[in-house]
């Protein structure tokens, strides 16, 4: 019984392995002749496919404490599989993402297909960039109730939400989302946010009083209006708001 939490923290690994598998499978085209001449069948991308298994990733990653407590079973073991895992469904998964986004944007180009794999390996700077961020949670004792920096599952599903964007051109940003530049921005900044000591409130409830919680319930009517006016792109405007209201909460109380 005390393995059973562990056992559903490996399903967090399970799930991003399969996204990976997923996300780096490229299109293909089957060409036949039939009695007309040649035709040709194209395969989409299967990206959105690994977006679904990293989005099911996070919802097992998010109820593994749960399960824990359920069981009475949490443990160090249980925290170090918990980082590894992640590392693989927030860190390596949406890296992929990026590599492959980043392919793409190139591949459109003038001579794309003779693009340097050097131009597509700054998506790694992601995974790096995760496992960094975990090793310094697992070994920092002061992240009970607040964190330093960017949590790797928020990182992670800013990027997972960007194919689905593109997907969908939601507000007409499929071609900035396909912009190799802009990918770069988003590789920086997301890593940068993550190896930060930037001072980022925990989302637990201690209480449910107003008074304890405002950031937080503001943040939740955020998520919700985001949702419903904003489909995917609502989850990076709700990881913004919330970095911008953690830090607007630290200068309310230095």
């Amino acid at each position: 019984m005390k393995q059973i939490p562990n056992l559903f923290t490996l399903l967090n690994l399970f799930f991003g392995s399969i996204a990976i598998i997923f996300i780096l499978q490229t299109s293909e085209a089957i060409v036949y002749v039939d009695a007309e001449g040649l035709s040709t069948i194209n395969l989409p991308e299967k990206i959105t496919w690994g977006c679904l298994f990293i989005f099911i990733a996070a919802i097992v990653d998010f109820l593994d404490g749960f399960v824990a407590r359920l069981f009475k079973a949490s443990s160090a073991m249980g925290e170090q599989l918990d980082s590894l895992a992640d590392v693989v469904s927030f860190g390596v998964a949406p890296g992929m993402i990026l590599y492959q986004l980043l392919r793409i944007s190139f591949a459109a180009g003038p001579d794309g297909l003779d693009t340097s794999i050097g131009w597509l390996l700054p998506a790694l700077i992601i995974p790096c960039a995760a496992a960094w961020r975990l090793a310094k949670f697992n070994i920092d004792e002061n992240q009970t109730t607040n964190f330093r920096g960017l949590p790797t599952p928020s990182a992670g599903l800013i990027i997972t939400s960007l194919p689905l964007v593109a997907f969908y051109n939601q507000f007409g940003l499929a071609s900035l989302v396909f912009n190799h530049w802009f990918l770069y921005a988003v590789i920086a900044l997301l890593s940068f946010l993550m190896v930060s000591n930037l001072p980022l409130m925990s989302l637990k409830f201690k209480n449910f009083t107003i008074k304890d919680n405002l950031p937080k319930f503001i943040l939740l009517v955020i998520a919700i209006a985001a949702a419903v006016l904003l489909k995917w792109l609502a989850i990076p405007t709700v990881i913004l708001a919330y970095v911008i209201l953690s830090l607007a909460l630290k200068n309310k109380t230095t």
